[in-house]
């Protein structure tokens, strides 16, 4: 393996990258959204405006009632406007491939590892085409051993490469939590500021479709835990894209989380190069009469529920948070001093998730500004089922969302 990270450090020695630094306040805002998933041979996609198109067997048809009948919805032609704007239509998956070969484009010492991510492609094929194109060196397959390589991940940071570390799965990388811990979140500071860590690592997680509990754990608040890890969680193509180049850039060890629901998600994005802020929200709906505060796969469920809450004559705010560590507590703040209201909805666990972090963040920070108590919506205590209903019936659903405004605004 020394012989392997000497061939990718000569190669870097030998070009001429440009500098690693940016500006990170420079943020662009998108406001075309859907969602997406697939399973077995069906396929539907429901975009923001209530719109519908699918495929389906007779589960995912039951699935897909559960949803889009838990509110009502009041089409528009947003998204026919899109497809005429500037830019360019990727899907998630394709958009988080796009800033990664940018990124290997752009500096050489952008290097990929992890199970089956070379000539395979990825499990969600992320890393499609990169080792017919750079290389065996640059884009290493594995063994099935998220510690071993996770751990070379990191000794290759200390050493001046950028590594990106795909964990196929995120449940599989508790596998290596003694590395991301002991090692990726602390060498920094253990040796003094002498090692740099930045490597990127990152993988599908969430509730998928009938998955199982192994598969479908939602583990940011495992990570959220270790000191010296920034985590960041995509929920469109455009801040896929620009979530995954502002990592690799960071100096800093950065977690990427990606909904494997929201891989075959739809977005047209800017042609010209752009990063997104690793440290600030996105203002997905701005309102007056609630705040609401998500992530991933939630905010569009969120934004689901937001039509049936306009109908009713109530006005939310909703913000995808997006940095899970640290959270952005100015765009936060600024919401709560407007709205005096504030309604979490998350897939993480309810039990020490990213909903109790932040009810006590804005507890601590804001609570002279609050008109009632924070309202937290987690998924359930327990293992995921296997069985569509039952997994449906540990998630958070639109309708849950509406009720719980309704009782924060009464």
């Amino acid at each position: 393996m020394a012989a392997i990270f000497q061939g990718v450090g000569a190669a870097a020695a030998l070009s001429s990258s440009p500098s690693n630094s940016f500006d990170t306040k420079k943020l662009l805002c998108s406001p075309r959204r859907s969602f997406s998933a697939r399973k077995g041979a069906s396929f539907v996609v429901v975009r923001s405006d209530g719109s519908v198109n699918f495929d389906l067997n007779h589960k995912g048809r039951r699935a897909q009632q559960l949803i889009t009948n838990a509110v009502a919805t009041k089409a528009d032609s947003s998204a026919a406007a899109s497809s005429s704007k500037p830019g360019h239509e990727l899907l998630l998956f394709e958009a988080l491939r796009e800033g990664l070969e940018e990124e290997m484009e752009r500096d050489a010492t952008v290097c990929v590892m992890g199970e089956d991510v070379g000539h395979y492609g990825g499990s969600y094929k992320v890393t499609k085409g990169l080792a017919e194109k750079f290389g065996d060196l640059r884009v290493l397959d594995t063994p099935i051993a998220e510690n071993s390589f996770t751990g070379m991940g990191i000794g290759a940071a200390m050493t001046g490469l950028r590594p990106v570390v795909e964990g196929m799965n995120m449940g599989f990388l508790l596998l290596a939590f003694n590395q991301i811990s002991n090692n990726c979140g602390m060498l920094h500071y253990t040796s003094g500021g002498q090692f740099k860590i930045p490597i990127v690592i990152r993988g599908p997680g969430g509730v998928g479709r009938q998955l199982g509990a192994e598969h479908s754990q939602r583990l940011e608040s495992y990570f959220q835990s270790i000191p010296g890890i920034q985590m960041v969680a995509c929920s469109t193509p455009y801040n896929a894209k620009g979530l995954m180049k502002a990592a690799i850039r960071s100096e800093n060890p950065v977690i990427l989380f990606e909904h494997v629901l929201l891989y075959n998600l739809k977005e047209r994005i800017p042609d010209e190069d752009y990063i997104c802020n690793l440290e600030e929200a996105e203002m997905v709906r701005p309102g007056e009469h609630v705040t609401i505060l998500t992530y991933s796969r939630m905010r569009y469920h969120v934004m689901q529920a937001a039509k049936t809450l306009v109908n009713k004559g109530y006005d939310p705010e909703v913000i995808d948070i997006r940095s899970l560590k640290p959270f952005d507590l100015y765009t936060i703040g600024n919401s709560v001093k407007k709205t005096h209201r504030v309604l979490i909805v998350e897939e993480c666990m309810r039990t020490g998730g990213i909903g109790a972090s932040l009810t006590a963040a804005i507890t601590e920070n804001f609570h002279d500004y609050l008109d009632a108590p924070i309202i937290c919506l987690s998924s359930q205590d327990v293992p995921t089922p296997y069985a569509g209903p039952l997994e449906e019936w540990t998630v958070v659903q639109p309708a849950q969302i509406v009720t719980a405004v309704e009782q924060l605004c009464q």
